[in-house]
């Protein structure tokens, strides 16, 4: 992928570009985070989970969880978000749309109908593309893929509906679940507490009437790359028109793995390249990357085309090494103190960020 920019007219490329060029390069759902899960380049962006119970039932209640993804430029990738908790008491899911739970647990003790799940820390997954109409509700079944707030929020929302028995019937009896987790699809996110808000209020198709949840709690998790990974999943490699140099990824930027491991890379060369990628796992987290001396599963590299007095411009290039991922839904975060004057950029789309005043950021997909 090659994309080229130009900042505005009156914006001067500094001679030392190799030594204040980037600030910061993100690729993906990749950033540099501090260990409480906190983005210094999204600082509210998080992911919002809504438990609105809208009926009770006999020995329980019916909800709709939902799942709004509002951090900026991070989406959740294939094969999809994970949504785990621990009940309160002895509560158990009777059945679900939109969503299953990856395992349904001991239910001997259910003579008369058996439940879709019975246990303690049960974890869910969205449905896949295709599913059943009878089986579906409003933005399920997308296979766990959500876009970023920023870049799409009209496909950054999944939803699912459960039915819970063995548990309270009314807001004062039930129990929140706790300890909630969220893999999307590894680790990294840490979600707070679940916390009891104002009611949702629906407004139904004719717009002509609204209804109200019998009680509503929300669940907050967010992003820290440290807990991902402690190693970067992308580094970048500089070159210029005036130099036929060409500054490379530091070696071991995604860390020093051992090439003659089996399974730590990949030799691009390899006469059996196609059975060994297909033997390695597809869906793994891990990344199965081609042997280099970066070890990177993404390479950016920044190349100055131009470098006048009134203007600069630069081509980036982005290399996929990780034979486990498609990046479909990319996007890439560069921050620059030129980057407010961008005047013409060329393939692709581009949105500016700015969470704090005075940082120039922006991400392109």
């Amino acid at each position: 992928m090659e994309h080229t920019m130009l900042p505005a007219i009156g914006s001067v490329f500094p001679r030392g570009v190799f030594a204040a060029l980037l600030l910061m390069l993100l690729f993906s759902f990749s950033t540099f985070t501090s260990i409480e899960a906190y983005d210094p380049l999204d600082p509210t962006g998080n992911i919002t989970i809504k438990w609105d119970v809208i009926s009770w039932t006999p020995d329980g209640y019916v909800a709709v969880v939902t799942m709004y993804n509002f951090q900026q430029y991070r989406h959740i990738q294939a094969p999809g978000w994970s949504l785990g908790w621990t009940w309160a008491k002895k509560e158990v899911i009777w059945n679900m749309m939109g969503a299953q739970t990856t395992e349904q647990g001991d239910c001997s003790k259910f003579k008369a109908g058996i439940p879709h799940c019975c246990k303690k820390d049960p974890t869910v997954v969205d449905l896949l593309p295709g599913t059943p109409y009878n089986q579906q509700i409003a933005n399920c079944c997308k296979g766990g893929v959500l876009n970023s707030w920023g870049q799409d929020p009209s496909n950054a929302v999944s939803s699912f509906q459960i039915s819970v028995g063995s548990a309270g019937t009314t807001n004062k009896t039930v129990k929140m679940p706790k300890n909630f987790t969220l893999k999307a699809p590894g680790p990294g996110y840490t979600c707070g507490p679940a916390k009891v808000v104002k009611p949702t209020v629906f407004i139904t198709n004719d717009k002509r009437r609204t209804t109200q949840a019998m009680m509503t709690w929300n669940i907050t998790c967010t992003y820290s790359q440290f807990l991902a990974q402690k190693a970067p999943s992308c580094c970048v490699s500089l070159s210029s028109f005036y130099n036929d140099t060409v500054v490379n990824c530091p070696t071991c930027t995604c860390g020093c793995r051992n090439k003659t491991e089996p399974g730590s890379c990949v030799d691009p060369n390899s006469p059996h390249l196609a059975s060994v990628v297909s033997a390695s796992g597809k869906t793994a987290n891990t990344p199965l990357v081609q042997c280099t001396s970066h070890m990177c599963p993404i390479r950016v590299h920044w190349h100055v085309k131009l470098n006048y007095k009134e203007y600069w411009r630069v081509k980036i290039t982005i290399t996929n090494f990780n034979y486990r991922m498609n990046y479909s839904q990319w996007n890439l975060v560069v921050q620059h103190p030129n980057l407010d004057n961008i005047t013409q950029l060329f393939s692709f789309n581009y949105k500016s960020l700015n969470p704090y005043e005075g940082l120039s950021k922006f991400y392109l997909s």
